[in-house]
């Protein structure tokens, strides 16, 4: 009598995700990236350099159900820890923790800051806490994060690729880009223009690939019907025309032009601003609006969870992003909001900044302007006195992002490349 075969049991793939910050409510993009990868059958851990910082946090952040472990956020306040790491890793990895800290010395004195000396410590922690049947770390950032999950790598002698989005790829020294791009197995971004800085860079530009974060549009309900109630135009008080903007407040979202332009729209056009997001420039931005005579037109709501953004984006008549590039260069990527208002066929005015023309064409998904507040204000006026322009916009982009920029094809890729990194 024959026996049957007994399926071999394949072990999932396990993953070490090291990110800056978790959770973040700006980082919705990270979020539904691990969701993604959990739901393919991957095993991942969370090792996070900061501990949360925000008073609420998605809904999407309690379907994730991998356990996050926090490194020391300032080496002072656990140095016993990061001392027992040194000696666990002089037993265990003495040939590793070597050639890591020559590496590391190497770049101390290119980047002599506190901050370099506070990636090798918590990259000592993270190399001697993670579990022997890890075999890659995963980074999302560029900057410090694929510091700290490089030198955690060295040392454990496995291999280690990176996300990379907007600030990391632009304010990381062209030195340490290079030296990143030739250690990691594979590197991922979510822009083209992003995807083409850095292949220009590898000395294998095969490793790195253009990854959409797309949108998973099962967290979205179906955009409204806005064609059921009547259009607000701005011709009245009663039919005043709401702006929605969500983004942090710092330089590179570009609210201090956003505001001008405002200032500039003619007396008699009736609107009014809501803001969700929170930042450094908040104190700035609201003495801006009160000199500018805005104050009682502007609703600045501070930090929401996705449902209270989404709320809005479904109640909103135009969606507006002024990104600019800041003085330190850096710039957004592709931001997921602009898919998340599209999602709603929400009309769309943003800037033709970074990555943001590939999705939107202007004319054609939403109006991009050159940042300049003059631009901003003729193209606000156009679309609040013209509800037609405002339903075409937004059902192209509605109709672009089901048909281009979905999420799946880009976690298809993702868990091959982390497939392969990992074999």
């Amino acid at each position: 009598m024959q026996s049957k075969a007994v399926p071999l049991k394949i072990a999932p793939l396990k993953i070490a995700v090291v990110v800056k910050g978790y959770p973040r409510l700006s980082e919705t993009f990270i979020a539904q990236e691990l969701l993604a990868l959990q739901q393919r059958g991957i095993d991942l851990a969370i090792w996070s350099l900061r501990h949360p910082t925000d008073s609420r946090r998605h809904a999407l952040h309690d379907r994730i159900t991998a356990p996050v472990h926090y490194l020391p956020e300032y080496l002072r306040d656990e140095p016993r820890r990061v001392l027992q790491a040194l000696g666990r890793l002089i037993l265990r990895h003495p040939a590793g923790l070597a050639r890591t800290a020559a590496a590391w010395l190497r770049d101390l004195m290119r980047d002599r800051t506190a901050n370099r000396g506070r990636r090798f410590g918590q990259a000592l922690v993270l190399a001697a806490e993670l579990p022997a049947d890890i075999p890659f770390l995963y980074a999302h950032f560029l900057h410090t994060p694929a510091s700290v999950g490089r030198y955690a790598a060295s040392i454990r002698g496995i291999g280690w690729g990176f996300s990379a989005h907007a600030k990391d790829i632009w304010t990381t020294p062209e030195w340490e880009k290079r030296e990143k791009l030739a250690d990691a197995r594979f590197g991922a971004t979510c822009t083209a223009v992003g995807a083409a800085h850095l292949r220009g860079l590898a000395a294998d530009p095969a490793r790195i690939d253009l990854v959409y974060h797309g949108l998973d549009l099962s967290r979205f309900p179906d955009p409204p019907d806005r064609a059921t109630v009547p259009p607000r135009d701005g011709s009245t008080s009663e039919r005043a025309v709401e702006i929605l903007s969500v983004g942090r407040l710092v330089e590179k979202k570009g609210y201090d032009r956003l505001l001008d332009a405002l200032a500039m729209l003619p007396d008699g056009l009736h609107w009014r601003l809501v803001h969700i997001g929170s930042g450094d420039l908040k104190q700035a931005l609201r003495a801006q609006a009160e000199r500018l005579g805005l104050s009682d037109r502007i609703e600045w709501r501070g930090a929401q969870d996705q449902a209270a953004v989404i709320a809005a984006l479904r109640h909103a008549d135009l969606f507006v992003l002024t990104s600019v590039v800041a003085g330190d260069g850096d710039r957004d990527g592709l931001p997921n909001v602009l898919m998340e208002a599209a999602s709603q066929r929400l009309a769309i005015l943003s800037t033709a900044v970074s990555a943001i023309p590939e999705f939107i064409t202007d004319g054609t998904h939403g109006l991009l302007t050159d940042g300049t507040p003059p631009a901003i204000a003729a193209a606000l006026e156009r679309l609040v006195t013209d509800p037609p322009l405002r339903s075409a916009l937004g059902e192209a982009a509605h109709g672009r992002l089901r048909a281009e920029f979905g999420m799946t094809a880009g976690i298809d890729r993702l868990v091959r490349r982390l497939e392969e990194a990992a074999a």
